[in-house]
């Protein structure tokens, strides 16, 4: 009986158990405004200029900012 209990104790343990989630992670070194050279990119911004990825981000921003948006 003992050995049955301490069984199921084991397996109970061992179901609480996590497989470790490791990340591989790639380095990057391409900077950002690089992007990548397909379809889906927004429009009015060419891959590797950096003033227009500039001009992305700050048009994306200002989309965001709540003091534009109230009438």
């Amino acid at each position: 009986m003992k050995l049955i209990l301490g069984l199921l104790v084991l397996l109970s343990v061992s179901a609480c158990t996590e497989k470790p989630q490791i990340l591989d992670t790639k380095k990057v070194t391409a900077p950002a405004y690089m992007g990548a050279h397909n379809g889906y990119v927004e429009k009015g911004w060419t891959p590797g200029d950096k003033t227009s990825w500039e001009a992305q981000l700050k048009a994306r921003a200002q989309g965001q900012n709540e003091y534009s948006r109230v009438e």
